[in-house]
């Protein structure tokens, strides 16, 4: 594969085990999110489904990513997850397959975004569960933040994403 420009160029599995072509987000604003359901900021599912239902009809799409990398914070399967996410938090924004955000199995989006957008003097690893990734209407990542920003604070950001026009599509 030809070197990634755009979070279009990749095929992620959702939790129930099928490829989502990132295509189908082209000219949606994305929020990725690494989450994790026995972490200090698991609560932060409050925030992101809030902003699923608050912005989700005017084209943001949120994708969270189960990630066991941090301590041990997401030791469940899929299924398991996914019954914890619906049933503690009443989640319906899209919840993808449990994947590594950092090291040699890292996904090859989070390879990506992490690349487009890296932390603090450019470290580019992933510090812990609920960083979060703002990706523009052409697949762009246009900010990142740490797993101690609460979803809530994100609301201006997305909202300035949304009111822009996809430039390339």
């Amino acid at each position: 594969m030809a070197a990634a420009t755009t979070i279009y160029d990749f095929k992620p599995t959702t939790q129930a085990g099928q490829p989502l072509d990132m295509n189908e987000l082209r000219g949606k604003v994305v929020l990725i999110v690494n989450v994790a359901s026995k972490c200090g900021f698991t609560p932060q599912y409050d925030g992101l489904e809030a902003l699923h239902e608050k912005y989700a009809d005017q084209g943001l799409t949120i994708l969270g990513f189960p990630c066991n990398q941090f301590g041990g914070q997401e030791p469940g399967s899929d299924e398991e997850i996914q019954n914890f996410c619906r049933t503690n938090y009443g989640i319906k924004f899209q919840m993808m397959k449990k994947v590594d955000v950092n090291g040699a199995a890292a996904d090859p989006l989070w390879e990506h975004i992490k690349a487009e957008k890296p932390g603090l003097m450019g470290m580019k690893r992933i510090k812990w569960n609920y960083e979060k990734f703002l990706i523009s209407r052409d697949g762009k990542v246009v900010d990142r933040w740490a797993s101690v920003t609460k979803p809530e604070s994100l609301a201006p950001a997305i909202e300035r994403e949304l009111a822009k026009k996809p430039a390339n599509l």
